[in-house]
């Protein structure tokens, strides 16, 4: 086999090789190569049949081979996961606990327009189901006093929206003899038109929902910042007793703030950080023991129609979305509440999409706390109320340059918020698009337990023993307090992890699965089958250089070689003219054979001792104005 710069006499080997053809490189590639079956394309050469036949088999299974390695690459592609669950058993920090006393403030800066409600509600009830309502006519609580922003804020030029009533709806005609009604209010865009009743299938869950609308309107003029330090209530008003651990509280150990529609809220071990919460063991003992102050709400009795106290557990450093994940803690019951904690861990990237701090998702959160993605909606939520509404859902955090929703100044907020809302319940809005869940996420399973507190033997003693504390009246009964106990149940835990299904490794697995099975070879017959290709790409550039250069040389010879014949020719030419007339000359004087001589006696150009080649008198082949067939010699003898 003939290969590029290799001295065949002396037989060195180069130290760059390659071969002198393609054909050439394919049969040593066949001949030595680990992939199975290649040899039979040229060990029977001689028989086409069978050459035909393993060349087919070899395509055939060239193409199984790419067809199994699609399937594998688009299964990797999709990026599935599996879920793994596995029990962890350590110590763990006891969670967050928020309670709400469910009776909000009514501040004197909205007080007057508070009572007008209460009156549209009265009025309202009797007209709808005839029953005059004597649930406004009880004293309230002393009003709250705004006195940051009050001198900019005109309370009086704030007026309810008489014409936003309820009213009876009658149901479509099903043939029952029973007719059917609905209680509703009408909402009806900034024109107009395009109105709907807001209607619930309970006339209770209506009437509430219409008086949360008004309230909201009402209380939209207060000042978006509020102090309350002043007439902060204190949580002994709603916690008589608490210990964690059979360790008293401290008053480092919670924190309070307001909510518009649940009230005074304290939340229990916020931050997550101090050590005094650490849970070492598990059972009631040595959890959470609180015994709380549970009454009828007499400051605004229409937004809640529960008698008792609001508990959510929820995890460190997040706002408490009480609207979701709470439950009541009934009066004269002792609750005990045994949670147990999972945890989820989330892949992200190319596997799903989540973050892990929030820091890459394109809302804004309204909220000073850690990522969640209740407040991750509700702040796209709040964001699209402003840019689609003009103004901003009152129960919400507002951003910066925004305001709250009222009807006198956004007539048709109420008709575009519903709408809106349903939107982002039948996940039609693009919020949850842009709000990712977090990779890592725990939360908390719970089971409860009630009974009977205090029994009716220990009522009398402990209604004493409580008399001694403040603000509990020895004469109340037991309908006004409520104990609850949070424990965690086992310290284990349950841990569930996402975890690739095709991993590069376990992909580079069944790759060399499936080329094992229709070629027998391994990984390095994998570099042989690239080593062949990359001597077919220096082969042919090879091929294509010289054929260029051969090329390049040729175009450069050419009108050389043309003027060389041309010049040789018309040599030619004078020599043939001047010897044919001294040839004629010495013919007719002399006899054959006697030497042909000059004019000047010298003899002819042409050695007479060489045979001297000249062109035919007529040639057959034109070449530069000249034919010529063949060469002649004219014999010249030197003795004549």
């Amino acid at each position: 086999m003939e290969q590029e710069w290799v001295n065949e006499k002396r037989g060195d080997e180069g130290l760059i090789e390659f071969y002198s053809s393609f054909k050439d490189m394919f049969e040593f590639f066949c001949k030595n190569t680990t992939i199975h079956g290649t040899i039979r394309l040229v060990c029977s050469s001689r028989n086409r049949m069978k050459t035909a036949f393993w060349t087919l088999l070899f395509l055939a299974s060239f193409g199984m081979l790419y067809w199994q390695f699609a399937l594998l690459f688009s299964q990797y592609w999709t990026y599935p996961v599996i879920m793994t669950m596995s029990m962890h058993s350590e110590p763990k920090m006891f969670p967050a606990i928020t309670l709400c006393n469910l009776d909000p403030y009514r501040f004197d800066l909205v007080s007057e327009k508070l009572a007008q409600l209460d009156q549209m509600a009265e009025e309202a009830i009797a007209d709808l189901y005839g029953y005059k309502t004597s649930i406004f006519s009880s004293r309230y609580k002393k009003d709250i006093s705004v006195k940051e922003g009050a001198a900019n804020l005109s309370s009086s030029s704030f007026q309810l929206n008489r014409h936003i009533s309820l009213v009876m709806l009658k149901e479509p005609d099903t043939g029952s003899k029973k007719k059917h009604f609905k209680v509703g209010f009408k909402l009806c865009n900034a024109t107009g038109g395009n109105c709907f009743y807001k209607a619930y299938s309970s006339g209770v869950d209506t009437i509430q929902e219409w008086y949360r609308f008004h309230y909201m309107n009402i209380m939209s003029q207060l000042p978006v910042i509020i102090n309350i330090s002043s007439h902060e209530e204190h949580i002994q008003n709603l916690v008589y007793s608490c210990q964690y651990d059979g360790e008293p509280c401290r008053e480092s150990d919670y924190i309070h703030f307001h909510h518009q529609v649940y009230g005074s809220c304290y939340t229990f071990n916020s931050k997550g950080t101090d050590l005094f919460w650490k849970a070492t063991k598990p059972g009631i003992s040595y959890g959470l023991s609180l015994i709380l102050k549970v009454e009828q709400n007499d400051r605004l009795p229409l937004l809640s129609t529960v008698a008792g106290v609001q508990v959510m557990i929820h995890n460190h450093n997040q706002t408490p979305f009480l609207e979701h994940e709470w439950f009541d803690i009934r009066p004269g019951i002792a609750t005990s509440i045994g949670i147990r904690q999972d945890e989820v861990h989330r892949l992200g990237g190319n596997y799903g999409k989540c973050t892990v701090d929030g820091e890459d998702v394109d809302v804004k959160l309204l909220y000073n706390s850690s990522y969640t993605l209740q407040a991750c909606l509700h702040s796209c939520f709040q964001d699209k109320m402003v840019e689609r509404c003009g103004c901003g859902y009152y129960y919400y955090p507002l951003p910066p340059g925004a305001e709250y929703c009222n009807y006198n100044k956004h007539p048709a907020w109420g008709h575009c918020f519903y709408q809106l809302y349903n939107r982002l319940a039948d996940h039609h809005l693009s919020c949850f698009a842009k709000c990712p869940k977090p990779c890592w996420e725990s939360w908390y399973k719970m089971s409860a337990g009630t009974a009977k507190w205090p029994s009716t033997k220990s009522e009398d003693w402990i209604h004493q023993i409580l008399s001694r504390q403040k603000g509990y009246n020895s004469t109340n009964n037991r309908r006004d307090i409520a104990k609850v106990n949070i424990f965690f149940q086992q310290l284990n835990y349950q841990s569930v992890d996402e975890s690739p299904v095709y991993t590069v490794n376990l992909l580079l697995s069944n790759m060399g699965s499936q080329w094992s099975l229709w070629f027998g070879s391994s990984v390095l017959s994998v570099v042989e089958m690239f080593e062949l290709l990359l001597d077919i790409m220096v082969l042919s550039l090879i091929f294509c250089y010289r054929r260029f250069k051969a090329k390049k040389t040729l175009q450069m010879a050419q009108p050389l070689a043309i003027s060389s014949v041309s010049l040789t020719l018309e040599n030619y030419r004078a020599v043939h003219e001047d010897f044919a007339a001294d040839w004629n000359s010495a013919w007719t004087n002399q006899n054959v054979g006697t030497v042909a001589k000059t004019k000047n006696g010298d003899l002819p150009f042409h050695s007479i001792c060489n045979k001297t080649p000249t062109p035919e008198l007529n040639p057959n082949v034109v070449l530069n104005r000249f034919r010529h067939i063949k060469d002649h010699s004219v014999k010249i003898d030197l003795n004549s």
